[in-house]
């Protein structure tokens, strides 16, 4: 139907591409369950744009991120160890791909749109600050309490991609974006505030639980900041010894107790599975997340950041030149408060250009 061959290169060509859009938005009716989100009924976006005549609109949101600078900056921003030297280590970026996996897998069996899923996935960390939670709390502290990085990845998709314009993705993966962040709290939101309008959405909130839980446990055995023995055995002995085990267990049981009620889909897990993977987090929180050792790292990294936050507040010149080759700078041509452009400076940069920041800054040079 498609071959080059049988496509004129004026009036047929823009008919037949069409179709394969929507050829491929008839085939979603066919094999997406009613409870998931056809591409064909999203909300749309914020500015209206000419539908792709190849891709649907999922689609095109998930090119868009994986072609954003933010996305490539991922693959130098931590995940739980600074900085980490060994090349097994997760970083914000393979952590991210590890999230879109899981939700994939889970969305796939569900019947759900894959698409949307992976999109989502994809983005949930663009505004994740350097240096993992410690750079998140830092910029609470010395910016906005309020500042947290699933709103923070937001704004990147909003306004700072693309110098300015956004990359203009559709209501579901920016809602997807913003509701996927739980903290230390609920597996499981019990309102409405903070859950996804899509279960698509929904399902990679509990798959990066699923992802963390794993490779955060891999990476603290690794690192030596803990052992394999000193790990839970009553989690052990319900999800399994091994990384696949532990995921395999989580995912089969998220697709098999979840519940259709009517026209929606309440995500579950059995008790068993729930009681091990909310132990397992506890675990992980108290003698990783707060170990001596990685905690003493993310006291310095904290201070690094405080007094780059400072210096900025004082040297905007030297700001405004840095924006620009990140590509960042158009968008404050409008009145935009200094400590709202630097806590964007210093969210969208990684651990690795901090640090040389910091060397460039604050450590006097030798005399040549």
């Amino acid at each position: 139907m498609y071959r080059r061959e049988n496509i004129d290169k004026n009036s047929h060509h823009a008919e037949t591409a069409l179709s394969i859009r929507e050829e491929f938005e008839k085939r979603e009716a066919s094999f997406i369950s009613p409870l998931g989100m056809l591409s064909s009924n999203s909300r749309g976006r914020a500015c209206p744009e000419e539908p792709c005549p190849v891709r649907t609109v999922y689609q095109q949101d998930r090119d868009r991120i994986v072609f954003s600078n933010s996305f490539r900056r991922l693959k130098h921003k931590t995940q739980v160890f600074l900085s980490p030297f060994g090349d097994h280590y997760r970083t914000r970026l393979t952590h991210t791909l590890e999230v879109a996996e899981v939700a994939r897998t889970i969305s796939r069996a569900m019947r759900l749109n894959e698409d949307l899923t992976e999109a989502i996935a994809l983005a949930h960390d663009l505004g994740h600050t350097p240096f993992g939670h410690s750079g998140e709390t830092a910029l609470k502290e010395i910016f906005s309490p309020d500042f947290s990085h699933n709103i923070q990845s937001l704004r990147v998709v909003d306004i700072l991609e693309r110098n300015g314009s956004g990359l203009n993705l559709t209501y579901e993966v920016r809602n997807g974006i913003i509701n996927h962040s739980k903290g230390f709290g609920s597996i499981f939101p019990s309102d409405l505030k903070g859950k996804a309008c899509t279960i698509e959405g929904q399902v990679v909130r509990i798959a990066d639980i699923i992802a963390y839980l794993n490779h955060d446990l891999d990476d603290a055995i690794r690192s030596g900041v803990i052992t394999r023995d000193q790990v839970p055995k009553s989690c052990s002995a319900v999800l399994g010894k091994s990384h696949s085990q532990r995921a395999t267990t989580m995912i089969l049981d998220l697709i098999f107790s979840s519940q259709v009620h009517g026209n929606k889909i309440d995500l579950q897990l059995s008790k068993p599975v729930f009681s091990a993977m909310t132990n397992l987090r506890e675990f992980l929180y108290e003698n990783v997340y707060r170990s001596e050792k990685v905690h003493a790292e993310f006291v310095k990294a904290k201070k690094m950041i405080s007094e780059i936050y400072t210096y900025f507040l004082s040297h905007p010149d030297d700001l405004n030149s840095r924006l620009k080759s990140m590509e960042i700078d158009v968008i404050y041509s409008y009145k935009v408060p200094q400590e709202r452009v630097i806590s964007d400076f210093i969210a969208s940069i990684t651990d690795r250009y901090i640090l040389n920041l910091y060397n460039e800054l604050f450590v006097p040079a030798p005399l040549v």
